[in-house]
């Protein structure tokens, strides 16, 4: 029995998936700057008018890397929330595992790296501000309505608690030593957001 023809849709979804686990590979590998567009084509086994079709140029194929990458850290974090027993719990393993992500070579030369320079600053926060500020606001939120939240307004608490997020990851990805850098923001991080729980235990 003849194998049933893939559909455009099926072929362009394939064409685009095969773009973007190249090109993941190569930016975690050498960074932005040092893979020429050519060199993700021939890795993809795609032509070179297939990555201006579907991303128009090596930046939009950058955007779509990023996006992955973002989509699965938060579905991550997500995970780790919702198997917690309470806000306050959730937070600190909501923590610890961000942090934890933050060492993975991919995502300090991606993410954290070539992100900044790439999109530019603003564009870069506007990507942050559209993962993680409903993840964390969740977390307000459901803090509030235990009774745990001090009295503040929780967007404004949202956005800068995840300022003090995407700047700790920062500073983990340019120190030099990662892991010593990850314990030490998060010590810090728990200390600045412990200020904003009321009635927590210890």
């Amino acid at each position: 029995m003849p194998t049933p023809r893939r559909s455009q849709t099926e072929r362009s979804q394939s064409t685009q998936a095969a773009l973007i686990t190249a090109a993941r590979t190569l930016f975690a590998e050498q960074g932005y700057a040092a893979v020429p567009a050519d060199e993700i084509v021939r890795a993809a086994g795609v032509t070179r008018g297939a990555l201006y079709h579907h991303f128009g140029d090596k930046q939009g194929l950058f955007r779509a890397v990023i996006e992955q990458i973002e989509t699965e850290i938060t579905e991550d974090l997500k995970t780790v929330l919702d198997a917690a027993g309470d806000p306050w719990t959730g937070a600190l393993g909501v923590l610890s595992r961000f942090l934890d992500l933050c060492l993975r070579p991919e995502v300090v030369r991606i993410a954290l790296t070539d992100a900044v320079s790439v999109l530019g600053w603003q564009e870069w926060r506007e990507l942050e501000n559209r993962y993680g500020l409903g993840l964390i606001t969740e977390i307000l939120e459901s803090a509030a309505a235990d009774g745990l939240l001090i009295d503040a307004p929780i967007p404004e608490l949202a956005q800068l608690a995840l300022s003090a997020c995407a700047e700790a990851a920062l500073m983990i990805a340019h120190a030099e030593d990662r892991e010593a850098a990850k314990e030490k923001a998060l010590a810090a991080l728990v200390a600045l957001l412990s200020g904003l729980v009321s009635g927590k235990d210890g």
